[in-house]
């Protein structure tokens, strides 16, 4: 009989290598659900809160945490264990007046990373790409899975005037409302952080976008704050500000 469907167990020696958990300890790991991100760039609210941030010390201790209501993924309540958390996305705890968000660190994967109450009111979402739908209204795709919609018939959009967002830049949304607060370029100039790769994690200002034809073949030259310059492919780059960044990132320094 063939295979029906993919497999709803984890086991631990095969999870994803972002996943900071003990191979050999055990058998079996939990899985990630279907959702915003995907299983490889995301981390289950089991590992996170038991495994990373220590909140609980057992699986049971965990879903109890949840089940109270005590944890929110970008201004939501989420109650199920196998939820994925990833890139940008806000993780609060309430009750403890904590907040993280998910970033990209160098050689660990994405990690929560402590935040300010104020600087949790919002995410940056990369526009992954836009589509016209039905009745000719624009629909803008983010990297998070969400999706936002452009009525042609609005009057703040001029009929004579695009949507002036284009593919690879970043939003700045408020959360959970999903208004956008500002528009981040994907350009020379502007400061950005790698979210893959083997640079992934570090961080500079964009010196020079080489576009070429082909798979991974776009090069990005970026120069780190310690003045070092290196190269990623245009995929992994993910504008965070202009000037400076929008949100708080942790400080590396680029091996040369």
């Amino acid at each position: 009989m063939g295979k029906m469907g993919e497999r709803k167990q984890q086991k631990r020696i095969s999870s994803p290598k972002i996943w900071p958990i003990h191979r050999k300890e055990a058998k079996w790991a939990v899985k990630s659900r279907a959702g915003p991100h995907g299983v490889q760039e995301s981390l289950p609210l089991l590992i996170l809160i038991r495994d990373i941030l220590q909140y609980g010390y057992s699986f049971r201790e965990v879903k109890r945490i949840l089940s109270e209501g005590n944890v929110r993924v970008d201004g939501k309540v989420r109650r199920d264990h196998k939820f994925p958390v990833g890139l940008m996305d806000v993780v609060e705890i309430p009750k403890l007046n904590k907040f993280f968000r998910i970033l990209p660190l160098p050689k660990k994967g994405v990690r929560p990373v402590p935040i300010e109450g104020g600087e949790a009111s919002y995410k940056l979402c990369q526009i992954e790409n836009k589509v016209t739908v039905k009745k000719g209204h624009l629909q803008i795709n983010l990297h998070d899975g969400r999706n936002i919609l452009f009525r042609m018939d609005d009057p703040k959009i001029s009929p004579n005037e695009s949507v002036p967002y284009k593919t690879k830049d970043t939003l700045k949304i408020s959360i959970p409302d999903q208004e956008i607060l500002g528009h981040i370029p994907f350009k020379e100039g502007n400061f950005a952080i790698v979210i893959d790769g083997k640079n992934m994690g570090f961080q500079g200002k964009i010196r020079e976008i080489t576009p070429r034809f082909g798979p991974h073949a776009s090069v990005v030259s970026l120069e780190a704050p310690d003045g070092n310059v290196f190269e990623t492919a245009l995929e992994y780059v993910f504008p965070v500000g202009e000037k400076e960044p929008e949100i708080k990132l942790v400080e590396n320094v680029l091996e040369s």
